[in-house]
């Protein structure tokens, strides 16, 4: 291999940060689309987890991947800096304004649970998305979700319960958020709705190209 071909394909990785119009416009539109499920999951997700919870306590968030799809979707799709953090926040706000019962404390989740996403994504300095890739991205959600939730909401929880939640919450994320999101954007990309962007061009669908 000569130096023109190896430098041709250092070039060919060399990440893009600039967002473009496109970039705000598409992850606003999937920031909405995700508040949308927040919406109808909002409505549903005490009946369906009670269940779990009764069985073993904290294990109700095994099904809380729901919320955390929106930053690694945003994230995978986009493939720039804070793509995963814009459209966890526009989700988590709209959803707010559609009556959300936690309020503002709904947006406060949404910046969390988007940057234990956005890190993620930052430790592959912005470079890679495949599938185990996402799956992190989604366990990380997983995590910030549990850390926050248990303070803000299972004060004094018995270290049982804060496992159990902690578990189950990072498995829900990678397989939800993460593994969800991932098949939805190869989904997304086979349609030609993604040929703007690198995510949904050919082998980049899980490549490393950015």
């Amino acid at each position: 291999m000569n130096a023109t071909t190896t430098l041709t394909k250092i070039a060919a990785r060399r990440i893009n940060y600039r967002w473009r119009v496109v970039d705000i416009v598409v992850a606003s539109v999937l920031g909405v689309a995700a508040a949308l499920v927040f919406f109808a999951w909002n409505q549903l997700y005490s009946p369906v987890t009670k269940p779990l919870e009764l069985a073993l306590p904290g294990a109700q968030s095994l099904l809380y991947g729901f919320w955390l799809f929106a930053g690694v979707l945003g994230g995978l799709v986009i493939r720039k800096p804070g793509a995963a953090l814009f459209t966890e926040i526009v989700a988590a706000t709209v959803s707010a304004l559609l009556g959300a019962q936690w309020g503002f404390l709904t947006l406060e989740s949404g910046i969390v649970q988007g940057l234990g996403a956005e890190i993620v994504f930052l430790v592959f300095l912005y470079s890679s998305w495949r599938i185990g890739v996402a799956i992190l991205a989604g366990a990380a959600a997983g995590i910030a979700m549990a850390i926050n939730d248990l303070v803000l909401w299972y004060a004094g929880a018995t270290p049982g319960f804060a496992i159990t939640y902690t578990v189950c919450a990072v498995i829900s994320g990678a397989v939800i958020a993460g593994l969800g999101s991932w098949f939805l954007v190869r989904g997304l990309a086979k349609t030609g709705v993604l040929s703007r962007f690198a995510s949904g061009r050919g082998r980049a669908v899980s490549g490393r190209t950015a």
